[in-house]
């Protein structure tokens, strides 16, 4: 009995040392809460997961793409960025990775940021004809544009953001106007939302710009259409993503990269946590329909990341070890 107590005693010791061990190792970590929805919830994952799966004392702070890429690579602050769109900071990242500062880690979006011209599945369905851009465009009677209902629309991504230049340039690369479509200025996200809403609750066709992941994707089943083209990315430089582009040509939406950053100063410091983060992906299935729970509750990202953790639990526990499962399963 003697043996037992003491091995016990001694099992005890070295599990409590290892929890020592491992929030020594991991300490303090700042990770940056994006402003967009599948960022912010992903950031709060990360922090109950290494909180109280790891030991470490998480803080999270406000970011957005370029302030966050560039404090991170000028001030190692914050130590993570769970979902970095890297796109828009290709070449300074190589460079930071290259010299060591920032380190390159999972494709947290498995599927990758994907972008393009969608149409609702009802109408798909009830249209197997319709496969591609150019078939859509074939048919302007489909889609009656709100204005003018003699013409057909394409409903474009709200005012000011990037993807408003890419689709002017790709309207007039397939020849919109001629085939008897207007490209319709949504004025914002809400208005853009407002448009899918609108036409599901009445099984109204709908074309236009949309992207993934997100909540709108999850709560309604859409179909994005081909483009049937070949990526270009020279063309796609210089010509789909600038403002007045004199002569577009047909081109496709590349799949955005999205990966985890980290500073070397994390890297070195957080020991096992690192396996965690470098295993830590989602389909963006899962995130639309994780998004979609979301805006219906009107929920925060934290009590999003919660709804996660409790819902959908044989897609985290693959990302730990089952001790730390354990932890993290004790604190739901």
């Amino acid at each position: 009995m003697k043996t037992i107590i003491t091995a016990a005693a001694f099992a005890g010791a070295a599990c409590a040392m290892s929890g020592t061990a491992k929030a020594a190792e991991c300490g303090d970590v700042s990770i940056a809460e994006m402003n967009w929805a599948s960022a912010g919830v992903a950031a709060n994952i990360d922090k109950i997961i290494l909180d109280k799966g790891y030991g470490c004392n998480v803080t999270l702070v406000t970011g957005d793409t370029i302030p966050t890429f560039t404090s991170m690579n000028e001030k190692a602050e914050p130590d993570v960025a769970p979902e970095m769109w890297v796109n828009s900071v290709r070449i300074p990242l190589a460079e930071a990775a290259k010299e060591g500062r920032l380190i390159q880690l999972s494709q947290i979006l498995s599927d990758g940021g994907v972008e393009g011209w969608w149409v609702p599945k009802y109408f798909a369905d009830a249209h197997p004809d319709i496969k591609t851009v150019k078939d859509a465009l074939n048919h302007p009677e489909l889609f009656p544009a709100p204005e003018d209902p003699s013409r057909g629309a394409v409903f474009n991504c709200p005012s000011g953001w990037g993807c408003q230049i890419n689709n002017v340039n790709l309207f007039k690369a397939f020849k919109g106007e001629e085939h008897g479509f207007d490209l319709v200025d949504t004025g914002s996200a809400a208005g853009l939302d407002g448009s899918i809403a609108n036409a599901f609750e009445n099984q109204k066709p709908w074309f236009g710009y949309y992207w993934a992941p997100t909540a709108i994707l999850g709560k309604y089943d859409m179909v994005r259409l081909s483009f049937d083209v070949d990526f270009d990315k020279q063309a796609w430089d210089s010509c789909i993503t600038v403002v007045d582009c004199a002569d577009p040509q047909p081109n496709t939406y590349p799949v955005s990269d999205v990966y985890t950053l980290v500073t070397k100063n994390f890297a070195d410091k957080a020991g096992v946590a690192m396996e965690y983060m470098k295993k830590r992906k989602w389909a963006n299935e899962t995130v639309n329909k994780v998004l979609a729970w979301q805006a219906d509750k009107q929920a925060s990202n934290e009590d999003t990341a919660y709804y996660f953790l409790e819902t959908y639990p044989d897609v985290w526990k693959a990302w730990v070890e089952p001790d730390v499962a354990e932890k993290v399963k004790a604190a739901l």
